[in-house]
């Protein structure tokens, strides 16, 4: 049988659809099954946090992007890691905030906050150095597990708080265990289902796949982060949405980009320009905003969410209305170009 352009528009959108609702039901059944069965086992609460957690919200992107790599599709992994990033921001953190006042505590959150802008550094200029090789890639995943590694040999030592987590409800060990496999069965079908929509609505519309990456599938990937947030301001958790943010912008970079270049080298030459130009650039600015709030004003309040917000509804119409409007996307990224 042969669609036609508008019948596969439909079904690619229904696809999308489907991808996102997946990612999110097999990212909160993963991470809660985890955590029931590592409990069962006796396993640290710090392991469950700086680990099963962690990786757990961060599985979506991960998936997304060796998923689109392999494909042949490097501008959507790396479209989708820093959008993700972005959207973590602009958009977790603010429409967390129309909940709750986030407080931060700077002495607590400095050393995070160090690595999340280290990692975006690296992650910057690795692509302007031309080539995300396979060796820059392990290396990635080295920092990380260094990094993971150095925040459990401190909490030991008493140096570093550990939020407990709320151990889910399960009748028993099978029952969770059953959980844990559907999640992860749920996130790699969701992952694949919002991969091809993506490839198939972009190729359709006439809109880069970068750009699809970046917004459409960073949306989709970082419900399981924006869920966890809102629940936890529910429950005046600032610490715990503040840690979930910083955390997750850490794992996006170093352990998908990595995991991603390891298993094939992501090359320049097939990412689109405005990646370099713009959006890696929006990404690190508001990273450093992000930063400065946290430990100058150290808190983000409902004006502030509101003002982030904005901001990434805005950001989103630049990049489709800089995509949709060629001449005009010509246009800016030269005078960026000039006065750079």
């Amino acid at each position: 049988m042969i669609y036609t352009n508008e019948e596969l528009l439909v079904l690619s959108i229904g696809a999308l659809g489907l991808g996102m609702y997946l990612l999110f039901k097999g990212g909160d059944w993963t991470i809660d099954a985890a955590v029931y069965l590592a409990k069962k086992f006796g396993i640290s609460p710090l392991v469950i946090g700086f680990t099963i957690v962690a990786f757990g919200t961060s599985l979506p992107e991960l998936l997304v992007s060796l998923n689109a790599n392999m494909a042949g599709s490097p501008g959507i992994a790396i479209g989708n890691v820093i959008g993700s990033n972005i959207a973590n921001i602009l958009l977790v953190v603010g429409v967390t905030a129309f909940f709750a006042t986030l407080h931060a505590v700077p002495q607590k959150i400095l050393r995070d906050v160090v690595v999340m802008m280290l990692a975006s550094a690296l992650m910057m200029g690795l692509m302007f150095y031309g080539t995300i090789s396979q060796l820059a890639g392990t290396v990635m995943i080295v920092i990380l597990l260094a990094y993971v590694l150095w925040q459990y040999a401190m909490a030991s030592k008493g140096k570093i708080e550990v939020e407990d987590i709320e151990d889910p409800e399960y009748k028993n060990f099978f029952h969770g265990f059953i959980f844990l496999v559907l999640g992860l069965v749920a996130i790699a079908s969701g992952a694949e289902f919002l991969v091809r929509g993506a490839k198939v609505s972009a190729t359709i519309i006439g809109v880069p796949e970068d750009v699809i990456g970046l917004s459409v599938i960073a949306i989709g990937t970082s419900l399981p982060e924006l869920s966890t947030c809102i629940i936890a301001a529910m429950k005046r958790q600032s610490d715990i949405i503040i840690g979930n943010i910083l955390g997750s912008n850490v794992f996006n970079i170093l352990m998908i980009i990595g995991a991603t270049a390891m298993v094939k080298s992501i090359a320049n030459d097939a990412i689109a320009p405005q990646i370099l130009t713009l959006d890696i650039w929006v990404m690190f600015g508001v990273s450093l905003l992000f930063v400065a709030l946290l430990l100058i004003y150290k808190k983000i309040t409902k004006p502030i969410g509101v003002i982030f917000v904005a901001g990434y509804v805005f950001y989103i119409g630049l990049i489709y209305a800089l995509y949709l409007n060629k001449e005009t996307h010509d246009i800016v990224l030269e005078a960026i170009d000039i006065q750079g």
